[in-house]
């Protein structure tokens, strides 16, 4: 897993990720990403992550209702 606080993230002229998240001004990005062996893996690790009972008690230090997530897959690895 990694996770990176926003140090250079610039306004674009046509799309940002400032603007893909509508970020205030005294906001900051955050761009996370997890690297998974396997897709099962990822969706049987999912579930369990979810099914934890700490997730409902745990408060998130952002905004969730404006995350931006998808699954990829690699078709470059140099």
């Amino acid at each position: 897993m990694v996770e990176c606080w926003g140090d250079d993230v610039p306004v674009g002229k046509h799309t940002d990720f400032r603007r893909a998240v509508q970020a205030r001004e005294d906001e900051v990005v955050l761009f996370s990403w997890v690297e998974w062996p396997s897709k099962e893996i990822r969706d049987a690790g999912m579930q369990k992550i979810m099914a934890d009972p700490r997730m409902k008690e745990m408060t998130m230090p952002f905004d969730g209702q404006r995350l931006i997530y998808g699954g990829f897959r690699p078709i470059l690895d140099g």
